[in-house]
């Protein structure tokens, strides 16, 4: 799907990587060129790199260029059994020094990309597939924009967790409709410090973000909590007014 393009370039690109074309040690083609050869935007060429880089398959240099790594990484490790919660405590843990470390060397370039998400998670707030690509790109893109290589792969892994494991995903499912224009007033919050380089301002905009996300989760386990108790007090006081009646 259109939403995934970014993968699919990344996938075409580590098949190039696997085959020998760009072989380990060497440097990849700039942004527009890897653009017009795939007939992509550099956008979605930056966001396949940041991909790759994550998993271990390229190395990016600033102001150097992109390199194959030496050594490639073997097959991918099966996921945690993790917990939406877990997961979000972790998340709020890395994401908010990631964000720290983002905000002095944060480029306008980036600035500009971290602008068009907000525009999409606000013109998609409709569309939960479409809003959670943007959603996780905004987070991804200030993972990489930190330049600490394992911030940005634990990150990675950390929304590989939110997007493949199904419990996780499920419970994000269950409240990404219910506080909309909260994270959206949370994203602008957080590009506000970054653009203003603040680390601190950063660091406490992310938390935030986390803590109310956290919030979120625990009302909505136990509205549903008391949702299936009700159900099941409601089974067992039909199954004994019939016993009642029979008797």
């Amino acid at each position: 799907m259109a939403d995934r393009l970014f993968q699919s370039i990344a996938d075409e690109i580590a098949a190039l990587i696997d085959a020998g074309t760009f072989p380990p040690g060497s440097r990849l083609p700039g942004e527009r060129e890897l653009a017009e050869r795939f007939e992509v935007s550099r956008v979605t060429i930056r966001e396949a790199e940041i991909a790759l880089q994550a998993v271990g398959r390229i190395r990016i240099k600033t102001g150097a260029g992109v390199f194959v790594s030496e050594t490639q990484p073997g097959a991918a490790q099966q996921l945690p059994a993790v917990s939406a919660f877990e997961l979000t405590e972790a998340r709020s843990l890395f994401e908010a020094e990631a964000a720290a470390l983002a905000a002095p060397i944060i480029t306008d370039a980036t600035l500009a990309d971290l602008d068009a998400l907000l525009q999409v998670m606000a013109d998609e707030a409709g569309d939960t597939d479409r809003s959670t690509e943007a959603d996780r790109d905004f987070h991804r893109i200030i993972a990489a924009a930190s330049g600490n290589q394992a911030i940005i792969f634990v990150i990675e892994q950390m929304w590989r967790l939110r997007t493949e494991v199904p419990q996780v995903r499920a419970a994000h499912a269950a409240i990404c409709k219910s506080d909309v224009r909260a994270r959206q007033q949370e994203h602008q919050s957080i590009v506000d410090a970054l653009r203003a380089h603040d680390p601190k301002a950063a660091r406490v905009a992310m938390r935030q973000h986390f803590r109310r996300l956290l919030e979120t989760l625990l009302d909505d386990t136990e509205q549903r909590e008391i949702t299936e108790l009700r159900r099941r007090t409601a089974e067992s006081r039909e199954r004994f007014l019939m016993s009642a009646h029979l008797g």
